[in-house]
């Protein structure tokens, strides 16, 4: 499983004006990363997690080295199937609070009928996940109108409302909290609501 994870600050900039807080934005971004990889660690059918990034301190900084994300997954895609042949891949984004590992393990399964599958976002516009059997093609193509481009030559994915729920802007933070979030990023808003004020609640 490919996670993408952006440095901060830049990473969730459209979050930023939650709060003046930067430390406070920090902490958000990376409970809303902590949280999905929890439920991706739990997830049956996940062998490994391999984060791919623009820092140092991640395992496969690809980003780092002037690549785009696009073409990042597709250099991990790469190297991971040189190490674990038999492995098909999967590309996660890092921003989904409200995921469980029960509904991506459901989803796994439903990806390995799959040579190629994608889960779109709850908005239909971008992408969730991509995945790919062993052998198969694997053309990661994120970015804003992802779902159509998935959609031209994988599968669609059954997938519950925690895997669609990615959060760019307050609204999609509010509703992943509806849907119920992890516990990292409850106690990020918990910390920033003490400090900033209700403000922090969409």
């Amino acid at each position: 499983m490919l996670v993408p994870v952006k440095a901060l600050p830049g990473a969730k900039s459209r979050l930023a004006g939650l709060s003046a807080d930067a430390d406070a934005h920090a902490r958000l971004v990376r409970a809303l990363r902590d949280d999905t990889l929890r439920a991706a660690r739990e997830a049956s059918g996940v062998a490994r997690l391999l984060r791919i990034g623009d820092s140092p301190e991640v395992e496969h900084d690809l980003l780092q080295r002037g690549r785009g994300l696009n073409a990042a997954l597709a250099e991990g895609a790469r190297l991971a199937r040189e190490r674990w042949p038999t492995d098909g891949v999967a590309a996660l984004v890092s921003d989904l609070p409200a995921l469980t590992a029960v509904e991506l393990a459901s989803t796994l399964a439903a990806a390995a009928a799959q040579a190629t599958g994608f889960v779109a976002d709850a908005a239909g516009i971008g992408t969730t996940l991509l995945t790919a059997r062993p052998g198969a093609a694997f053309t990661p193509q994120f970015g804003p109108g992802s779902a159509a481009r998935h959609g031209a030559y994988a599968t669609a994915l059954p997938a519950g409302a925690g895997l669609r729920q990615d959060v760019d802007t307050a609204a999609d933070l509010h509703a992943a909290l509806l849907l119920g979030v992890g516990p990292d990023t409850v106690a990020a808003l918990a910390s920033a609501i003490h400090a900033d004020g209700a403000s922090w609640v969409p």
